[in-house]
C-alpha cells in the first residue's frame, strides 16, 4: 500500500520516529555492520521502502539509490539482488532513473543480466526497461545487450517471467529500431 503524509502521521503518531529518520538509521545501520545476513536484511528493507513513491524524495535526500548501485558490484549475491531490487523498485520516477545513470549505475545493471539468480534478473530487466531513455540508449542498447535481451524474450519455456520482461522492453525500446 503507498502512503501519503496523513497516513503516514497517522501510523506514526505524534512521537514516533518520521520516515526519513527510520530510513536514515537503516542506512546508518548498513554502513556500520560487517555481518552479511544484518546487511541482507536492512538491504531487503530498503528495497522495499523503495517501492512506494511517498519514499523517493528520502531516498534520494539520504543516497540510498548510490547505495544500491554499489550493492551491485558485492560479492554476496544476496546483496545484488536486493540493490537491483531496490533500483528496480525505485526507477519507475524518472528522477531516480536520472541519479541511477548519473551514478554510474547502467554497466552493473547490465551485469545482472547474466546473474544465475532469477530474482536479480528479473529486477535487472525491470529497471533497464524505465531506465532507457533518449538520454542513455546507446549506452544500453549495445548489439550484446539487444542479444542478451531478446534470448530472454524467446525463452518463455525456461521464465514466463523473463520472457514477458524482455519482449515489454523490446516492444518499447526496440520497436522501429531495426
Amino acid at each position: 500500500m503507498f502512503t501519503n503524509e496523513r497516513r503516514q502521521q497517522e501510523r506514526t503518531g505524534r512521537y514516533g520516529t518520521s520516515r526519513v529518520e527510520f530510513l536514515q538509521e537503516l542506512v546508518t545501520q548498513f554502513q556500520n555492520t560487517s555481518a552479511d545476513e544484518t546487511r541482507e536484511k536492512i538491504l531487503a528493507n530498503l528495497a522495499n521502502f523503495a517501492y512506494d513513491p511517498y519514499n523517493y524524495n528520502f531516498l534520494r535526500q539520504l543516497n540510498v539509490l548510490e547505495l544500491f548501485i554499489d550493492c551491485l558490484t558485492e560479492p554476496n549475491e544476496k546483496l545484488v539482488e536486493f540493490g537491483i531490487g531496490g533500483i528496480c523498485n525505485s526507477c519507475v520516477d524518472p528522477a531516480n532513473s536520472a541519479i541511477v545513470t548519473k551514478f554510474g549505475g547502467i554497466p552493473p545493471i547490465i551485469q545482472c543480466l547474466s546473474s544465475p539468480d532469477r530474482n536479480t534478473v528479473n529486477y535487472a530487466l525491470g529497471s533497464l526497461y524505465y531506465i532507457c531513455d533518449d538520454f542513455n540508449k546507446e549506452e544500453i542498447l549495445k548489439p550484446e545487450v539487444i542479444d542478451i535481451i531478446r534470448r530472454y524474450a524467446a525463452a518463455e519455456d525456461v521464465s514466463v517471467s523473463f520472457s514477458n520482461l524482455a519482449k515489454a522492453f523490446v516492444n518499447k525500446h526496440l520497436s522501429g529500431n531495426e
